[in-house]
């Protein structure tokens, strides 16, 4: 039976239990300090915080003790919120460039400018001449990740770019090869395995990574505490290294023939049990042929790992009561990611350990983004095409951003001459971010969406600010997806945002519908723009719970989860199935 806990987080009476609102404050009597609980939106992990004001005021943001998936984790991010919210750097209007000036202009005339010189550079040069760029925040947003795909189809350009080719397009890959999804993405049962098998992943200080689990070091440490064993492979001595019961240091960029080794091991010494998952595994005879010349001895001069530790270790892993093989970042950057973690997903499989306790699990969430990409025809797909100067595939109709300089810069069809950046700062963090900034300078229009003048923003004609992460409502659309535990939380907004502030929806649908109305997009894109407009992201989020697999569909009355029910409520609750 799986278990699933639901957190409304919100402003609460200090008596948690208390199911009434807190009693009217006399006017003009101060506000008494209240605590206001919510998910931090900075990181995969989900922390629960509780939030500490006297009125605008923030007092202090702690980790919330109570909460049922975090229980009282916290990490400087989350206290940075406060930094965040305050920060006078941060800024409120748009910025437009004049020369070497920035001057504040309002609202809708920034709207309008930016929509205009965006469709006059497609009609100077082809929709494809305008680019997008969706940063690491974006999926932390789920108003900014519904909206921002809402501007894309408005501009209907294929120049399209995000931070998930720098870090985890393999892991991906693997998912729409192996299972035919791109986002069916097994996480580690950490809380029930026996051996947990980790490559290039360092939870401790990343909080997990495709693995929402909070406060992982207790998890590591309660691992350990009920005889189970970690094993961490990573060339350097990392954090989670230090607390492992055996780290050992791979040279860099030989995953590959490690996994090979250990899975040669397995077949050769006939350890390998599928189990139930026998029928579903194609090609498993092909597998076993493949790895059989990748011996330990072979490959231990090229990995550093000796012949000995290799055959240990495979013959472990399989006779654990369970275990889990999970490589994250250092997996995925380098040569050989996409065939590192399809051979992840292999060495789970044939132990028998794939989609079960203990071993890689699938998650079912509240809002099953794999049953709505089914819905929509997103299952992904890979090489559809290529890129224009050097030939590289897309993924899921999106091109490399290691990419971006070089489409900026060569002349001929296609170039990128106006580009849109939401929520990124990819002169720092994509690969070769000098040459980007270069080619940068030489757009013909750019319009950053972000709050401040970073790296990137500097280069921009226009920067149209979002308020900042406690004056808006916030759900994790993605990071549900991939919890260790499946949970569901919606947290209110902190504060109301001023009159003259726009959340990054409100500045997506603007765009999105001025380019609509501009380019002629066609009546039934029209209607989408104005009916999402209409309901907003609470509405669509209000929409997706109710059609989940949990929900309480389009019924009135009945049992299920809503969004209506969730709000309704002012303390937490947990809902178990």
């Amino acid at each position: 039976m799986a278990r699933y806990e639901i957190r409304l987080p919100g402003d609460q009476c200090k008596h948690r239990a208390c199911s009434a609102a807190p009693p009217a404050i006399p006017s003009r009597q101060a506000p008494m300090p209240h605590t206001h609980f919510r998910t931090c939106s900075l990181c995969e992990a989900m922390c629960g915080l509780a939030i500490e004001l006297d009125g605008n005021r923030i007092l202090s943001i702690r980790g919330d003790e109570e909460d049922v998936f975090s229980r009282g984790h916290i990490c400087p991010k989350a206290v940075a919120l406060k930094d965040l919210h305050e920060d006078p750097d941060r800024l409120r209007r748009p910025l437009l460039r004049r020369g070497s000036d920035w001057e504040e202009i309002g609202w809708d005339a920034a709207l309008d400018l930016a929509a205009e010189r965006l469709l006059e550079v497609q009609r100077a040069h082809g929709r494809d001449a305008v680019a997008v760029y969706q940063g690491n925040p974006t999926v932390h947003n789920y108003g900014a990740l519904l909206y921002g795909q809402m501007l894309v189809r408005a501009l209907r350009t294929r120049s399209r770019f995000s931070a998930t080719s720098v870090d985890q397009l393999p892991h991906m890959l693997a998912s729409l090869l192996m299972f035919g999804h791109q986002l069916l993405l097994p996480v580690p049962d950490v809380d029930h395995t026996s051996f947990l098998l980790m490559l290039g992943a360092n939870p401790l200080v990343s909080n997990g990574s495709l693995m929402t689990a909070p406060g992982i070091e207790r998890r590591l440490r309660a691992l350990r505490a009920r005889g189970g064993r970690l094993v961490v492979v990573d060339p350097r001595r990392t954090e989670t290294a230090a607390i492992a019961d055996t780290h050992l240091a791979i040279r860099p960029g030989t995953d590959a023939l490690f996994l090979l080794a250990l899975l040669q091991v397995v077949f050769a010494e006939g350890l390998a049990r599928p189990g139930r998952l026998a029928p579903m595994l194609s090609g498993l005879d092909e597998v076993q042929a493949a790895v059989r010349e990748f011996a330990p001895e072979r490959v231990a001069a090229a990995t550093g790992i000796s012949a000995t530790e290799v055959r240990s270790l495979a013959r472990a892993f399989a006779a654990a009561p369970s275990a889990v093989a999970y490589g994250r970042v250092g997996v995925s950057t380098q040569e050989l990611g996409g065939v590192c973690h399809w051979l992840l997903y292999v060495l789970n499989a044939v132990t028998g350990n794939l989609d079960r306790q203990g071993g890689a699990m699938f998650t079912r969430p509240a809002i099953d983004l794999v049953a709505l990409g089914d819905r929509i025809g997103q299952r992904g797909h890979f090489a559809k095409g290529r890129s224009r100067v050097r030939g590289l595939p897309e993924f899921g109709g999106e091109w490399p951003a290691a990419v971006l300089a070089e489409e900026m810069e060569t002349p001929g069809s296609g170039q990128i001459r106006a580009f849109v950046s939401l929520a990124g700062n990819p002169v720092l963090s994509t690969p070769n971010g000098a040459r980007l900034e270069r080619a940068l300078a030489g757009l013909d229009f750019m319009v950053s969406i972000d709050p401040y003048l970073n790296e990137t923003s500097r280069h921009a004609n226009l920067v149209l600010p979002p308020v900042s992460p406690l004056e808006r409502d916030h759900y994790d659309l993605v990071f549900h997806v991939l919890a260790v535990r499946n949970t569901a939380r919606y947290s209110p907004a902190l504060f109301t945002p001023p009159a003259d502030a726009r959340e990054d929806w409100q500045i997506l649908h603007g765009l999105a519908r001025r380019i609509g109305a501009r380019n002629g997009s066609g009546l039934v894109s029209s209607w989408t723009t104005r009916a999402a407009g209409r309901l907003g992201p609470r509405g669509l989020l209000a929409l997706l719970l109710r059609t989940g697999p949990h929900g309480r569909g389009l019924r009135p009355w009945g049992r299920g989860l809503t969004l209506r029910h969730w709000r309704r409520r002012r303390t937490a609750w947990t809902w178990a199935r």
